[in-house]
């Protein structure tokens, strides 16, 4: 498929998105199934255009004077892939599958300038009504942090170190050029490229089928390691879902002591059980959720991590239609979710242990402000330096922006999605 082709459907799933409210993978995998024709570069490249256009939609609909799917995309042609509405004209003339022609009116709004008279919350591109909230994250620096939360994001990897080392791995997948990460130790990535690049099928690589290496975003393994998980320690990972973060702490731990993976929804706890063979984890025991099912860990354990249930405004990068999706609703509902379930982890946690909070949230309603609120209504458990915390871990890279007791990670100041990370001990 040429250029105009690849527009032309990147329109019509944009239209599907919006016409049915399907998710985008959704979309654009039964775009694929219907279109058997287009080959794996076809395919990612209107993945891009698609991703490309929910991620900075407002901005491109405030240049189009409309946020219908040809404007977004024909805004993404010319403003992140470097078209020309003369080029773009071209195409269009010479392929039977382009869109319909460029009218004057398109012209001249795909001629101007980037919209610097647009509202702040446009030229950051989040809702308008998240302002303040990220304003109490950020503070002046909120539209810069907005930005670089609608960029193109890179593919991570944490290397298992029960099977593997990063050397073995880069090696391994030489053929991609990947880069070691900048912080996490255990990182390889693979940096997002621009226009129609694709990324590696790295799921397809006799390493991954081998155990050496999983997919996660360095932010991940960063809060993982900040977890703290020493070897022969009990610890309970009480939303454990797919298993990312036990796997990486079973790697921190070399299998030594126990992780207890729990997860409220058994559903979410399907894809675990293969992960934990593939990975080589032997200290990891999978609780289903059954009435009862942890109440023999009560007051036991050295570390209670809580994988908090949230709104998942720090992976706005990868899921860009849940950016323009989050209401108040849904925020509220987060946060109750989020008091029930520290309260619950904190049953488990022996004199002296740790309750280890996290988010991949970018508010603090649900970070510094949960924090806060549990500690007020929980005087048996007492802040965590994080910051020192953190040098522990990476001596040489400055601490990120602090957020109450917590520490918050986000695109713009340690390149990765929007995470928090807070630690309380019981005295």
């Amino acid at each position: 498929m040429r250029l105009a082709g690849r527009l032309a459907a990147a329109i019509e799933v944009l239209a599907e998105i919006e016409t049915r409210h399907r998710p985008v993978s959704e979309a654009l995998k039964s775009w694929g199934l219907n279109n058997r024709f287009a080959g794996a570069g076809d395919r990612a490249a209107i993945g891009n255009l698609v991703y490309d256009a929910l991620r900075r939609r407002a901005s491109h609909a405030w240049r189009m004077g409309s946020d219908s799917p040809r404007a977004l995309v024909l805004s993404v042609a010319v403003h992140d892939w470097g078209e020309t509405p003369e080029t773009l004209a071209a195409a269009f003339g010479g392929d039977a599958h382009a869109p319909a022609a460029l009218t004057a009116d398109e012209i001249g709004r795909l001629a101007e300038a980037s919209p610097a008279d647009a509202p702040q919350h446009i030229v950051a591109n989040v809702p308008e009504w998240t302002v303040s909230r990220l304003e109490q994250s950020f503070g002046d620096d909120w539209v810069a942090e907005g930005e670089a939360m609608a960029g193109r994001p890179p593919l991570d990897l944490r290397v298992n170190t029960l099977r593997s080392s990063r050397d073995r791995v880069m090696k391994g997948l030489a053929r991609f050029s990947p880069e070691p990460t900048a912080i996490s130790p255990v990182g390889v990535r693979f940096p997002a490229g621009a226009r129609d690049a694709r990324t590696p099928n790295i799921q397809s690589d006799e390493g991954y089928l081998k155990g050496w290496f999983e997919v996660q975003d360095q932010g991940s393994q960063i809060v993982s390691l900040l977890a703290g998980a020493a070897p022969g320690e009990q610890v309970l990972d009480l939303c454990a879902g797919a298993g990312g973060k036990t796997l990486a702490m079973a790697a921190a731990m070399n299998n030594k002591g126990q992780i207890f993976a729990y997860d409220s929804e058994r559903p979410r706890l399907a894809p675990i059980y293969e992960r934990l063979k593939r990975n080589g984890v032997r200290n990891a025991q999978v609780r289903a959720p059954e009435p009862g099912a942890l109440e023999d860990l009560a007051g036991r354990m050295d570390r209670v991590l809580i994988d908090a249930p949230c709104t998942g405004s720090g992976t706005w990068r990868r899921r860009p239609d849940a950016k323009w999706k989050l209401g108040l609703d849904q925020l509220a509902q987060r946060t109750v979710d989020q008091r029930t379930v520290l309260a619950e982890g904190s049953r488990f946690v022996k004199p002296g242990g740790h309750l280890v909070y996290i988010t991949c949230s970018i508010l603090a309603d649900e970070n510094e402000k949960q924090v806060a609120a549990f500690l007020a209504g929980h005087p048996d458990f007492a802040p965590t330096d994080m910051a020192a915390a953190w040098q522990q871990h990476f001596p040489e890279i400055d601490a990120p922006r602090k957020a109450g007791h917590g520490l918050l990670l986000t695109p713009r100041s340690t390149d990765t999605d929007g995470f928090f990370i807070a630690m309380l001990q019981r005295r």
